[in-house]
């Protein structure tokens, strides 16, 4: 899976907006190919879990209730140097620091609700990939 998988999610306040076909467009347009796609909603539970990584960091609660307060698309991409490649496309974290033509530019409100989330690393991409899905939901 490494090097050319990466794992996204579309946060809740990307997909109450309206902006999940068109973020979509802008990963495909960008080369991604959408090997696992689902809409799904993320309990408390679940978020904790995804995000254990940031428990002692004092803004761990309000991501729990942040990302458990809709739904989420979650997909599974396969490009080269996907991580990457996807990480330059998503822009910074700050939508007033990301570079024109990145999906947070366009579509992020703030910091805090960034539309989209894009693994850091080959190692987290796996680990998030098999978070989401199970291997007879990927395709190929």
């Amino acid at each position: 899976m490494a090097g050319n998988k990466t794992f996204t999610m579309l946060k809740p306040d990307a997909v109450e907006n309206g902006y999940t076909g068109k973020i979509l467009d802008m990963i495909i347009d960008a080369g991604f190919k959408i090997k696992a796609m689902k809409l799904t909603h993320l309990n408390e539970e679940q978020a904790k879990k995804f995000y254990e990584v940031h428990k002692d960091r004092p803004f761990y609660m309000e991501l729990v209730e942040y990302m458990t307060s809709g739904p989420i698309v979650a997909a599974i991409l396969e490009k080269e140097n996907a991580v990457e490649d996807f990480r330059k496309l998503i822009g910074a974290t700050d939508p007033a620091e990301a570079e024109e033509g990145t999906i947070r530019k366009y579509f992020a409100a703030s910091k805090a609700k960034n539309a989209v989330h894009g693994s850091d690393s080959d190692e987290n991409a796996e680990i998030e990939c098999k978070f989401h899905f199970s291997d007879n939901e990927i395709v190929g």
